[in-house]
């Protein structure tokens, strides 16, 4: 498969420095959700302002956020509720398998609304919120970096990849600068031994979320959203050429439920590949490889 991240995008490792905050009026779609609510409490105090783009009500509003009831498949509706903003953050979409019609209403043209609605409002400025199942269908002895070809391990997976490509695209044509940021397992803390390797916590996600704000370097470039984790699979070392230092420790909240993985009806094939059961989808259950 094509590389979401060829080399001639990846930031040069001379500029590295924290971001704190930023003075960008960014448009949160997904802000009603697990993860786009966890996001808000902490960027409520580090961005000018936060416009929630999403169908459900996120319930009670801080003093700089409003609400835009939108949703991401309607484009031009999108498009008319983005023309005061600096900058996107993209969470919103399906979080999970679902079939195919809903995944390219949903992630696929939704996520191209959201940058063709940067486009034509003139934002130069986009945080996508891919997923480590981009490249859930490699094993997990194989550590992989942001330059490795996708894998992705269901259609959800996929769409996430459409997503990283298609803002290569909107890069070299628009300028339109995007941080894909391949989510692990967001929480409060990990739930299990596959997210104990793969989790990031809110505060974490949020520092790379600025990074993708107002870093210099940013062209179309792949991070993954992971904290401090031992044994990881994930190479996050275009991430920390951008000065990112993650504050969160997995093992440091890791709990007796960390000892095991959910189950799977197919637990040859989950704890196999690094997408867990996303893997085991639909899988006829025979273990295969393949060349890089």
């Amino acid at each position: 498969m094509t590389n979401s991240n060829p080399s001639p995008r990846k930031p040069s490792e001379k500029v590295s420095h924290a971001i704190h905050r930023t003075g960008k009026r960014i448009a949160l779609t997904g802000g009603s959700g697990r993860v786009g609510t966890a996001l808000r409490r902490i960027l409520t105090e580090k961005v000018a302002a936060i416009k929630i783009v999403d169908t459900a009500d996120p319930g009670p509003l801080a003093a700089n956020e409003t609400w835009d009831q939108v949703d991401i498949s309607e484009g031009e509706a999108l498009a008319a509720c983005l023309t005061d903003v600096d900058a996107i953050v993209h969470l919103a979409g399906y979080p999970n398998e679902r079939g195919i019609e809903d995944i390219l209403r949903v992630n696929v043209l939704g996520t191209h609304n959201v940058l063709d609605a940067a486009r034509r409002n003139g934002i130069d400025r986009v945080v996508f919120g891919s997923s480590n199942h981009a490249v859930g269908f490699y094993p997990r002895e194989t550590r992989v970096s942001d330059a490795d070809p996708m894998r992705p391990d269901t259609l959800y997976g996929l769409s996430k990849c459409w997503g990283e490509l298609e803002a290569g695209l909107y890069f070299d044509k628009f300028g339109i600068r995007t941080l894909n940021i391949r989510i692990g397992n967001a929480g409060d803390r990990p739930t299990d031994a596959r997210a104990l390797r793969i989790w990031v916590s809110p505060r974490d996600l949020a520092q790379l979320v600025l990074i993708g704000l107002e870093h210099p370097d940013i062209t179309c470039t792949t991070v993954f959203g992971v904290s401090q984790v031992e044994a990881g699979w994930l190479d996050n070392s275009t991430a920390a050429a951008l000065g990112y230092i993650p504050a969160d420790s997995a093992q440091s909240l890791a709990g007796p439920d960390n000892a095991q993985e959910r189950p799977s009806p197919l637990p040859h094939i989950a704890e196999f590949f690094q997408g867990g059961r996303f893997c085991v989808i639909d899988h006829d259950g025979t273990l295969r490889g393949r060349l890089r």
